[in-house]
């Protein structure tokens, strides 16, 4: 859902992507490597392009690694079929290809064009889940009972082919409509109970929505999005997935899990205490994933109390085990063992996670190449987070300065979302003044802001700071 979008004039991001590093073209070795696979025939698999899979991403998207079809089981219960681009088809173990995605670890999203994870003749072409074209895929079914708790769990190499390339707002207009098409019918069914059952088990979502920067013909929009009721439910499907890989690891001991503590019982405990200043039910008993499932974070108060509550979603990792199990193996976002391999396109880590779980599977030894391959995954995966981070970050700073240059001296109207503790200089620290985080009305921009901030209450502020140089944005109360 977009909440509020507002256009920036033309903005040259070439100073940011040369900052961050980010490689250009594929080494010519690695190019002809992808264009040999694109071209080569698929491999004989399982059949299973009868099955009518579609695909729901963002409208502008190519790298399409998911198709599902939903189905009722006889007796009760769904069934689920999860076809994910089965990459590792592509790329030779040992080759030029391999050693470059190693390099990028991931697909990094800027507003002019990606930096793609593998060349665009394979990410958004050969291994693409593209409508009406057969595709090798690792083909997940995941049987539910009733109450979406799931009751089998098979994986399997096929030959797919996807019937539509459907977007978000398309099939959240059809959903509201009552007109979805057969494949994704059942998403909204399926998609309440695993939400359901998550909030039970303690699950966390943080109902932020997200900053973006979207061409707008010779400019650009800075868009505020929220995800849309479908999109939750498409997520759901990709988590029950991940679920199911941890636990196929786990029991195989080995593996490459997503793991995050579990929030501290402190932390909790100042969260619940933030919740009464800031109008926030917090029923008896609640936990703290009902208690923000129940917000509407377009409002100031329950926006500052999402923002508290990030704090509890912190140390987010990689964790490769062989042998013995990790001591903390679970996701604290998810409540639950959880792995990342719904998005080989677009992570290095999915494609070798995937090809454990196939190999645990069947009944056979793990690949020696994928053993060793994952030990050293955690560190690649964490240092191409940050870039990735950094530029999503960074493009939206420089969109925010460049839209507000003119406007040095204005007042606006604002949230404020976070309170920092004051702090005297000294011990070779330079002093933090009293102030905290705003959000502005329009346009929709979130900045650093100077002053005496009451948590939760609406404000006006004045911009003192927009500097496209050095992307920088900064407010005072007014």
């Amino acid at each position: 859902m977009v909440i509020r979008r507002v256009l920036a004039p033309r903005i040259d991001f070439g100073a940011l992507r040369r900052e961050l590093g980010l490689p250009e073209d594929f080494p010519p070795a690695a190019q002809r490597e992808a264009d040999a696979a694109a071209a080569a025939p698929l491999p004989a698999v399982a059949d299973r392009t009868d099955i009518p899979f579609v695909t729901v991403d963002p409208a502008t998207s190519r790298d399409l690694d998911q198709a599902m079809h939903l189905a009722r089981r006889p007796g009760g219960g769904f069934r689920i079929r999860y076809a994910i681009a089965d990459v590792f088809t592509h790329v030779r173990a040992g080759g030029a290809l391999e050693a470059e995605t190693w390099r990028r670890g991931q697909t990094v999203y800027l507003p002019d064009g990606n930096v793609p994870l593998h060349p665009h003749t394979l990410s958004e072409g050969a291994a693409s889940l593209l409508p009406d074209a057969d595709r090798a895929a690792v083909l997940w079914t995941i049987d539910l009972d009733a109450d979406g708790g799931t009751v089998a769990v098979t994986l399997e190499r096929a030959r797919v082919r996807s019937r539509a390339k459907l977007d978000y707002p398309g099939v959240q207009r059809d959903a509201d409509a009552g007109r979805l098409p057969e494949p994704i019918a059942l998403l909204p069914e399926i998609g309440a109970l695993l939400t359901a059952r998550g909030l039970r088990r303690g699950a966390i979502n943080l109902p932020l929505p997200e900053q973006d920067v979207e061409p707008d013909g010779d400019g650009w929009r800075l868009v505020l999005r929220g995800p849309g009721p479908m999109e939750e439910h498409n997520a759901q499907i990709s988590l029950l997935t991940g679920m199911a890989a941890a636990d196929i690891m786990l029991a195989g001991r080995i593996g490459l899990l997503r793991t995050m503590p579990p929030p501290r019982p402190d932390a909790v405990d100042r969260l619940r205490l933030a919740a009464g200043p800031l109008g926030v039910p917090w029923p008896a008993g609640a936990t703290v994933g009902e208690v923000l499932a129940a917000l509407d974070a377009s409002q100031p108060r329950a926006a500052a109390f999402v923002d508290q509550a990030a704090e509890l979603m912190r140390g987010a990792a990689y964790t490769a085990f062989d042998g013995e199990l990790p001591e903390q193996p679970e996701h604290g976002g998810v409540a639950a063992a959880y792995a990342h391999v719904t998005a080989p396109l677009r992570r290095l880590a999915d494609r070798y996670a995937t090809e454990v779980c196939l190999a645990l599977h069947e009944g056979r030894e793990v690949p020696e190449h994928v053993r060793t391959a994952l030990p050293k995954l955690p560190e690649v995966m964490a240092t191409t987070d940050r870039t990735a981070s950094a530029a999503t970050r960074g493009a939206v700073e420089l969109a925010e300065a460049v839209l507000l240059a003119h406007r040095v001296g204005e007042t606006f109207e604002a949230a404020v979302v976070d309170v920092d503790e004051p702090r005297p200089a000294g011990n070779g620290r330079p002093g933090r003044p009293p102030g905290g985080t705003v959000a502005l009305d329009e346009p929709p921009v979130r900045a650093r802001c100077t002053g005496d901030l009451p948590l939760g209450e609406r404000v006006r502020v004045r911009l003192t700071v927009a500097d496209p140089a050095e992307r920088k944005v900064a407010f005072e109360t007014a």
